[in-house]
């Protein structure tokens, strides 16, 4: 019996440097680290481990936060996922002007999100896309090692490693090229756009080089037509190195305000009060 207990309590102790501090494991990952359903149970039952949804484990310590599960997706859990979006901008600093709480953490994905991610004690909800259905062409690193190899000439998929406020954990997030795009994408039902100009203002540093790969990739006529809109009303340096003859801007009108005002340069709708000069 003390032999098992001792087995037991080693096996505990590789814990601590097998799952670190704040971050979530799930039964499969346990599992191929030999890990048994009954040993888990019993390390639950003993406050070795908590099980904050069903199939997800951490040791305790801190409270929980967004940051933990996501830095745990992308790191733990291999899973290919970045934060994005508003979310990616506000993460960046570039929402000086708003409320420093974030209330909605946007996540990209290239397979359906686990389960159990809705279902965790946390003050923000996730919102989840379908991150190739923006960018189909674009090759995502699915790991930090991948993201490091690809970023040596610059993150060229458009994401990049953020500090998670903790040493030692980084987020994978869009840059701000790639998630003023994604932004964009939202209008005009789950984003204004007067937060779509209000955010534009900011992006004073954006790389021409960047924007160009990521507006010739993307699919969305909608999103490269309020892109220019946008970028023609604050006329940021960056602006004059943007080739528009390699970017498909699609042909007729798209409507995305009703009884708005027709854009005729981009011939798209848009709230009157910003009705370009």
């Amino acid at each position: 019996m003390s032999n098992m207990t001792g087995h037991v309590g080693s096996k505990a102790n590789l814990l601590t440097r097998l799952i670190p501090d704040g971050l979530f494991v799930d039964a499969s990952w346990l599992e191929k680290h030999g890990y048994s359903r009954s040993l888990r149970h019993y390390y639950v039952s003993t406050g070795w481990l908590e099980q904050p949804a069903h199939g997800l484990y951490r040791r305790p310590g801190p409270p929980v936060r967004w940051e933990h599960v996501v830095v745990s997706l992308q790191s733990l859990l291999d899973r290919p996922v970045s934060v994005g979006g508003r979310t990616a901008l506000e993460l960046q600093g570039y929402a000086h002007y708003l409320p420093h709480t974030l209330k909605r953490v946007h996540l990209y994905w290239d397979t359906p999100p686990p389960g159990w991610l809705h279902k965790l004690a946390l003050t923000q909800v996730f919102v989840c896309h379908h991150r190739k259905r923006l960018f189909p062409e674009v090759e995502h690193p699915d790991s930090h090692a991948e993201l490091a190899k690809s970023s040596s000439s610059g993150p060229q998929s458009g994401l990049l490693s953020l500090s998670s406020g903790k040493e030692d954990q980084e987020l994978i997030v869009s840059t701000a090229e790639r998630a003023y795009l994604e932004l964009l994408d939202e209008l005009p039902k789950k984003e204004s756009f007067d937060i779509a100009d209000r955010f534009m203002e900011t992006l004073a540093t954006l790389s021409p080089r960047r924007l160009q790969r990521l507006l010739e990739e993307t699919q969305s006529i909608k999103v490269k037509r309020l892109f220019f809109f946008f970028a023609d009303r604050h006329q940021h340096r960056w602006l004059a190195h943007l080739d528009k003859n390699r970017i498909d801007l699609g042909k007729g009108k798209r409507m995305l305000v009703a009884g708005g005002h027709l854009d005729k340069q981009y011939q798209i709708t848009v709230p009157s009060n910003l009705e370009q000069g």
